[in-house]
């Protein structure tokens, strides 16, 4: 694992394959870059050299406990640092839940810096009831159950990482992390705008997968279809469910390797691709 610093703070990331074709991978809400491994192995052995990120205040990156510090913009920028970083003029990236709001974000702030980007399950206007729903309780526990939290971060810290499968792996970093951080992000979030708004998104001509299923307060499948119907060169991918790409990722997976290829294409090729 790597790292580099941006306004003080620390940012890890980890480097999977080689190659020119660049895919920078974003996890969700207080989860961490090692809930995108299987995937960015699965790309890497395409051909894709892909670069997973733990976002501010997740995984093995800093996590302060100002609240200021967390917002989508923000995550937008850590990005954007990223591929300064690394040196490189442009990627393709994806993200999930908070990823994909995070990788719109990026998108918005440089599009000249992004091929693509793939947009799964995004929180957007139909998902603010039920995500108030899920986050304010997870933020009161955090907070007002504080030493509770903390003593059971420190009982799922004593489970060895790879010991149970990856999924259960990474449901449990919910848990192992320190409980003042993660009411930190949550609470910084919570007052700060959901995504770039939809007059800039209706200004986003980078091509883009949108992801979505049916059946989740959070991620409602009617966010994905406005956001394609909002971006000007983007097309729906609807997912079986929450756990396809988790559980059984070989056609999303193949439909993702597919999508960034493409993004790869010199410009010219891709725009008679679309044009057919």
């Amino acid at each position: 694992m790597s790292s580099f610093s941006l306004d003080g703070q620390r940012l890890a990331y980890t480097v999977h394959g080689e190659g020119p074709r660049l895919t920078i991978l974003l996890h969700g809400l207080l989860f961490s870059q090692y809930m995108h491994e299987s995937l960015a192995q699965s790309l890497a052995e395409r051909g894709h050299r892909v670069v997973t990120l733990d976002l501010l205040g997740h995984g093995e990156s800093d996590r302060p406990t100002d609240k200021w510090r967390y917002s989508m913009p923000a995550f937008g920028a850590q990005i954007v640092a990223l591929l300064d970083h690394l040196g490189e003029p442009e990627a393709v990236v994806m993200g999930t839940s908070l990823g994909a709001n995070a990788a719109l974000e990026a998108v918005a702030r440089a599009p000249e810096r992004f091929r693509g980007m793939v947009i799964e399950m995004p929180v957007l206007d139909h998902a603010l009831l039920g995500a108030a729903l899920a986050f304010t309780p997870l933020m009161l526990a955090l907070t007002a159950g504080e030493p509770a939290m903390r003593l059971l971060a420190r009982a799922a810290r004593l489970i060895p990482r790879r010991t149970l499968p990856w999924q259960a792996d990474i449901l449990l970093d919910w848990i192992r992390q320190d409980p003042e951080p993660s009411a930190a992000v949550l609470q910084g979030l919570f007052f700060g705008r959901t995504a770039p708004p939809r007059e800039e998104r209706r200004k986003l001509e980078t091509p883009a997968l949108v992801i979505g299923h049916q059946y989740d307060l959070i991620h409602p499948f009617s966010d994905a279809g406005m956001l394609v119907s909002e971006l000007p060169n983007a097309r729906l991918l609807e997912a079986s469910s929450l756990l396809e790409l988790r559980v059984a990722p070989r056609r999303l997976t193949g439909e993702i390797a597919g999508f960034a290829e493409q993004c790869w294409r010199p410009r010219a090729a891709r725009s008679r691709a679309r044009a057919s």
